[in-house]
């Protein structure tokens, strides 16, 4: 029955898909999948992490730590791999080494955050961005909910996101014969710091973090357009703008037909307007599903939305919705779930801080946990999960002879800061068994990414090629 109630859940998570998609019909943003042309036939259709077969033999201890242990002493891996391996249909333990170790997760550490934002929020939750009755008429306050993927335009950065031209149509028909005078910003749904603690200082600047707002346009990004023909091209790098919530009010402003000193806006908590029917809703727009939100983080490693993510998680738990609020509220979700809350300490829910620390095994778990029916909700996790050699940040790794092995067969959320190196996933072994693995570095060597990659990715296609047993 487990093994039926695991399928079921994984097929529905899109793991039990064929060539030439992981997920049919969406490898990701503005990523299709592929068609068959007069050009280029398809070719026969190969099973990409079909469903586990629950009477495949499961590996065992000894078998996992003999295919293991000589990868693991590689020097681009560093003075520290610390690793869990666990048989997905029954949970149990195969391999650990250090695996319930406090480990620097990078990039992994939206793996929590997607579990406890799906736990928190379910994978139907919708943010909204709001337009509300200023202190005059004609006076309009723009309250952010949190969606970082709101787009001013059909131009937007993410498909399908929620836009601000259609708000701006709600508002004027709400306002009916009175003209839009003045547009002010409320933003105060996310205090605190905008940049998280232990956060790289070249983060506000290196195109891949941004100012974390509760009012944002296209991830806070400069240019979408631009941003959007770089990221199709593989590179995610895009300019930020330093305060995201002022910008989204002037792109708003204009839109309502304001120019000139009438665009000027500046920032006001609608509950401190006092006007006749103050706060009235003039409009809502609404963001994508979280479960697409999630899909979107994990694909892309996208840090803005990890963040706005956490945040929801906090809101949802009654917490500030700061840093130290989402990373207090994910902390009491994992210990809703029934896991060691003491095996995992966050800064930040995408894990561009330093100062996260999450252990091997409390990741095999959370994998396991989503697989394995008992949560449905959870099993949202895996339709974004990159694919081997196929989409998202693994798309162009596992192509050598000594990682063939796991392509198309691992699927996994990879992490990476200077001298921090992780992956955390599923592979189908070669007897069909599922696994969850977890391997975390976090003091290579400098200069090793490429190298340490490749250890990595050995580590994972000797679990795919071995029965392990």
């Amino acid at each position: 029955m487990l093994a039926a109630v695991l399928l079921l859940a994984l097929v529905g998570a899109g793991l039990a898909v064929v060539r030439p998609g992981p997920v049919a019909g969406w490898l990701g943003a503005d990523r299709p999948t592929p068609q068959a042309t007069d050009e280029a036939a398809e070719p026969e259709p190969v099973p990409v992490l079909a469903g586990p077969d629950g009477n495949a033999p499961e590996p065992t201890p000894d078998g996992v730590r003999a295919a293991l242990e000589p990868l693991l002493r590689a020097p681009e891996l560093g003075s520290r791999v610390n690793v869990s391996v666990a048989d997905v249909t029954t949970g149990r333990s195969l391999y650990s080494r250090g695996g319930d170790a406090g480990t620097v997760p990078a990039s992994v550490t939206k793996l929590a955050t997607a579990v406890t934002v799906l736990k928190a929020r379910g994978p139907d939750h919708r943010i909204p961005t709001r337009a509300v009755a200023g202190a005059n008429p004609g006076e309009v306050v723009l309250v952010g909910g949190g969606d970082p993927t709101l787009a001013v335009d059909g131009d937007g950065f993410y498909p399908d996101a929620a836009r601000l031209d259609d708000l701006a149509k709600q508002v004027k028909q709400a306002l009916g014969g009175t003209a839009p005078t003045r547009v002010t910003v409320d933003s105060s749904l996310f205090p605190g710091p905008v940049y998280g603690p232990g956060w790289d200082s070249d983060i506000p600047t290196g195109g891949f973090g941004a100012a974390i707002s509760a009012l944002m346009t296209d991830g806070a990004r400069r240019d979408p357009q631009t941003a959007k023909k770089n990221f199709d091209a593989g590179h995610g790098w895009a300019e930020r703008v330093p305060q995201p919530d002022l910008v989204a009010g002037r792109a708003f402003a204009r839109l309502l037909g304001l120019t000139g000193a009438a665009a000027e806006v500046k920032r006001e908590a609608a509950s401190s307007a006092a006007a006749p029917a103050p706060g009235a809703e003039l409009g809502k727009v609404e963001s994508l599903p979280v479960i697409r939100l999630v899909d979107l983080m994990i694909t892309d490693s996208d840090n803005v939305i990890a963040e706005a993510m956490a945040r929801q998680v906090a809101l949802a738990r009654d917490q500030p919705a700061s840093f130290v609020g989402g990373a207090a509220a994910m902390d009491i979700v994992i210990g809703e779930l029934g896991l060691p809350a003491d095996e995992i300490t966050l800064a930040d829910g995408s894990g561009l801080s330093r100062s996260n620390r999450i252990s091997p095994s409390l990741l095999t778990d959370l994998i396991s946990l989503a697989g394995n029916g008992t949560h449905p909700e959870l099993a949202a996790i895996f339709g974004g999960l990159p694919v081997a050699a196929w989409s998202g940040t693994l798309g162009g790794r596992y192509q050598v002879p000594a990682t063939a092995a796991g392509a198309g067969v691992v699927r996994a959320k990879t992490g990476t800061l200077t001298r921090v190196h992780a992956i955390a996933g599923l592979v189908t072994t070669a007897d069909g068994r599922l696994l969850t693995f977890a391997v975390l570095t976090d003091q290579t060597p400098p200069d090793s990414l490429d190298d340490t990659r490749r250890a990595l990715d050995r580590i994972t296609s000797a679990l795919a090629r071995c029965g392990c047993r």
